[in-house]
């Protein structure tokens, strides 16, 4: 019943701060729409230092960031100001076009503090590529709960045992946060592609044990079961994209040209900028051209 397993690997996004890069693999270069998967810390940020991921562009995906510990503050070119906490969920549609940063707000700058989550991409269908962007954020207590003896799960996206999340995503999408202490969980066989990210403890699947920071791929259409004495994963898929896909640096298309014209717009300053913000990060010296393929 499983596909792939995955070992996320560690970057460095700048000043120390690192991240394990599960998607895009090797062996794996997406599950359903999701095409970009970090896990972010847990780390420690000393007093008087923070998250500080500059003003960046994005086109044709939508970004998903969801918290287990400490805040991050949201900003972009469409002017929302947003702070996202443990169990929120941003949900920003970049569509043809959009800016953010990620920062550590002030306010928790001077006495130092923790940061844990999940950052995913989200790849948008061909008709849906090029339209307007858009930000959601919706908090812990709009998001869909399921609770059994030893289950809880929070349901970011889509579907999940019946409960579904408010988001309003553009194709066949599920995402959930699931704690297991000493539970079972049959996973729903109804999406085409289905995957599981361990965050802490160690979860059992066909009679293989799989530890934190790994990620498991499913066969289609597999009868999955998962149990736990004490584990939180990330379970996530859906259908495929509707057709092949390139990505380069934050791009996401299906057009490699359209992917070029995004990075030239991006070095002549044509993206919108975000209000309050003079940082930005610079286009990478590598061209285009060099675009990973996603069949």
């Amino acid at each position: 019943m499983i596909e792939t397993l995955i070992t996320p690997r560690t970057r460095d996004l700048g000043d120390g701060f690192q991240v394990r890069r599960a998607l895009p693999d090797a062996r794996r270069r997406s599950v359903g729409p999701f095409v970009f998967f970090d896990q972010m810390g847990p780390a420690v940020l000393e007093p008087g230092k923070g998250l500080d991921v500059r003003p960046h562009p994005h086109i044709g995906l939508a970004t998903v960031t969801y918290l287990f510990e400490g805040e991050i503050l949201h900003r972009d070119s469409l002017g929302v100001v947003q702070p996202i906490r443990p169990g929120e969920v941003n949900w920003m549609t970049a569509g043809r076009g959009i800016v953010h940063s990620e920062r550590t707000p002030d306010g928790l700058r001077a006495a130092g503090s923790r940061v844990f989550g999940i950052q995913t991409w989200v790849g948008l269908p061909r008709a849906d590529e090029e339209i307007a962007p858009g930000f959601v954020h919706l908090g812990a207590a709009e998001l869909p709960t399921l609770e059994e003896p030893g289950l809880r799960a929070r349901v970011i996206l889509g579907e999940l045992g019946g409960a579904r999340s408010p988001v309003p995503t553009r194709s066949a999408t599920f995402y959930a946060d699931v704690e297991l202490n000493g539970a079972s969980l049959a996973l729903d066989t109804h999406y085409a592609e289905r995957g599981a990210y361990v965050v802490q403890g160690g979860i059992e699947v066909d009679g293989k044990h799989f530890d934190a920071g790994q990620m498991i791929v499913f066969q289609r259409g597999a009868a999955v079961t998962l149990l736990s004495k004490g584990a939180r994963v990330m379970l996530f898929g859906g259908e495929p994209l509707d057709g092949e896909r390139f990505i380069w640096w934050n791009f996401v298309s299906s057009r490699r040209e359209r992917i070029a014209q995004a990075a030239a717009d991006w070095k002549a300053g044509r993206f919108a900028a975000v209000p309050g913000e003079t940082e930005s990060i610079p286009l990478p010296d590598n061209p285009p051209p060099g675009v990973v393929h996603y069949p």
